[in-house]
């Protein structure tokens, strides 16, 4: 299994924004055109990207973003989008635009058929499960609301619904580049067998080479901030990484 870098573009109103712990009222506006910023990271040599839609996340109105998504996803690199993906309508409308992976955060939770349709028709590659916790629990709704289920509750039921891959975010990190959460995520890999996309703090090279170490549990990260704030050089960790010796995985 590759390890991949997965530069996160999240988008708030048609805008590339970042937000501290999750929190809508910390938000850090870095660009207004998001077909720019990923042409920045592809240029550095990402060939993979991660996209949310926070104006779904937060039960949002507005297409600004899914107009965004429409032209991202006519670009080489593969799309791995998620935020507010309710229906299997919506999923379908993600795909239609190009997008090579959705992620099911909040649905992976409360719509387990939701999960199963989706898996059923496009299959374990196209739809991983998104997993969001802050001081063990998982969260819902763009992380607003809390529950009882622990990461790793959620991740086996995942598993033993046919999900392969999930995204990790210890949202207690978040945007605030305090170093990833690389014994969590790797105690989550282990324990669920799930392929696990850190998420959340990365802060420097360090952390990428650590993550590193755990693959093919871990398989790749999502770095935010740390690219914005020009702590992390990109090109620097897609070398860290391997990716040049497999694109195809």
């Amino acid at each position: 299994m590759a390890f991949h870098i997965y530069p996160a573009i999240d988008l708030r109103h048609g805008r590339v924004v970042r937000l501290e712990l999750g929190d809508p009222a910390r938000q850090t506006v870095f660009s207004d055109d998001p077909l720019e910023t990923a042409g920045r990271w592809l240029a550095a040599g990402a060939d993979r990207l991660h996209v949310v839609n926070l104006d779904g996340a937060f039960a949002e109105t507005g297409q600004a973003n899914w107009a965004a998504l429409a032209r991202l996803g006519q670009l080489a690199a593969r799309i791995q989008f998620g935020g507010g993906l309710r229906t299997l309508a919506d999923v379908d409308a993600a795909l239609a635009c190009g997008v090579w992976r959705v992620v099911l955060g909040t649905a992976a939770l409360e719509n387990p058929e939701l999960v199963a349709a989706a898996l059923a028709g496009y299959g374990p590659e196209r739809v991983a499960a998104g997993i969001d916790a802050r001081d063990g629990r998982v969260r819902t709704h763009g992380w607003q609301a809390a529950t009882d289920v622990s990461p790793v509750e959620l991740g086996r039921t995942m598993r033993a619904a046919g999900i392969r891959t999930a995204i990790y975010t210890d949202i207690a990190r978040d945007g605030i580049l305090s170093g990833v959460n690389v014994t969590a995520t790797a105690a989550l890999a282990e324990a669920t067998g799930l392929e696990i996309i850190a998420s959340g703090g990365v802060s420097s090279l360090d952390d990428v080479a650590q993550l590193r170490a755990y693959a093919p549990g871990i398989g790749g990260v999502i770095i935010g901030r740390a690219l914005y704030d020009n702590r992390v050089d990109l090109a620097a960790a897609v070398a860290l990484a391997g990716e040049g010796d497999s694109h195809a995985g």
